[in-house]
């Protein structure tokens, strides 16, 4: 993890805020910091992996090309990590993918296509161009290099930001980021409890994770950043491992969390992103009196999207 955040400290500006929240604390009865992952050249955590990842390409792998999928914020993190190292990169996305995220990607260079209705259908197509162009297909979940990168936030808070800190809850969609925690917890021998948090309509990993085995499950939330109807083998295992406990929230909740955050901080975050503080309303009777992190990991919401929930209080 120290040489993953020596290879991103060049390219990024970390760390990251963690902020107290009096007004969340308050409504939470604990005390309640945010860890603004959004507050990255794209406007989510996952940037971080991916500039990790793409730093250690070797010469074949970047004349050959990287090929990605996503729901938008992996994609955007390959690009930009692309651009940084002049490398080209396929990111294909569902049909209907979230267009602030594609016009970000293209304006970084990366070449978009739109294939099937669900993550798992552009997940193929994008397998069958990878291997037929021999480019270098970037998983989005089974890369230890991305969990490498994006587990610097964790060493950001736990190590130096605030050791104190008793919980932390993370969004779930591939796993990743919350197996970056997971990683620099244990490595660490730090004793904070780690939550993950997924969608009630795309529950996937959760299922997985309580089951011990990999499953697939429907996918139809709205919070695209949590959108995968299958689980991923590397960090199912990581989270077998040593993961303390895993929420569903409803997206309703969730998309009332994301107009909590506006109002009550004034922070303008992506469904995926205000899906633990969603998770931490719930289970408000098991926070009370203790050190809380909430991960904020993305902020690309579009104006229609923030509109509608906004419509509906």
């Amino acid at each position: 993890m120290r040489e993953a955040a020596e290879a991103i400290g060049g390219e990024l500006s970390l760390p990251t805020p963690l902020v107290d929240s009096p007004s969340l604390s308050e409504l939470l009865d604990a005390h309640v910091s945010l860890k603004l992952e959004f507050a990255t050249p794209v406007g989510v955590f996952k940037v971080r992996g991916g500039v990790n990842l793409l730093a250690r390409l070797d010469a074949d792998e970047r004349r050959r090309g990287v090929v990605a999928v996503s729901t938008g914020n992996h994609a955007q993190s390959i690009a930009y990590a692309a651009r940084l190292n002049e490398v080209r990169a396929v990111l294909f996305v569902p049909e209907g993918a979230n267009p602030d995220k594609i016009a970000s990607i293209e304006r970084l260079g990366g070449e978009v296509r739109q294939q099937g209705a669900r993550f798992d259908d552009a997940r193929i197509a994008a397998e069958e161009f990878a291997a037929e162009h021999a480019m270098r297909f970037i998983d989005s979940a089974n890369e230890p290099r991305l969990i490498a990168g994006v587990a610097t936030a964790a060493l950001e808070v736990l190590e130096s930001q605030q050791p104190e800190t008793e919980l932390v809850l993370v969004p779930v969609g591939g796993g990743s980021g919350l197996c970056g925690w997971l990683t620099v917890r244990d490595g660490l021998g730090h004793g904070a409890e780690l939550w993950g948090v997924q969608s009630a309509q795309a529950p996937a990993a959760y299922e997985s994770w309580r089951a011990r085995e990999l499953l697939e499950r429907d996918d139809e939330t709205m919070a695209e950043g949590l959108a995968t109807g299958s689980a991923f083998e590397l960090t199912q295992r990581i989270m077998w491992r040593s993961l303390d406990d895993f929420l569903l929230v409803d997206d309703e909740r969730i998309g009332d969390a994301v107009v909590t955050l506006l109002e009550s901080q004034h922070l303008l975050v992506e469904p995926a992103g205000a899906a633990t503080l969603a998770a931490a309303i719930e289970a408000r009777e098991r926070l009370r009196g203790r050190r809380v992190v909430l991960v904020l990991s993305g902020a690309n919401i579009t104006r229609a999207q923030l509109g509608e929930l906004l419509d509906r209080r």
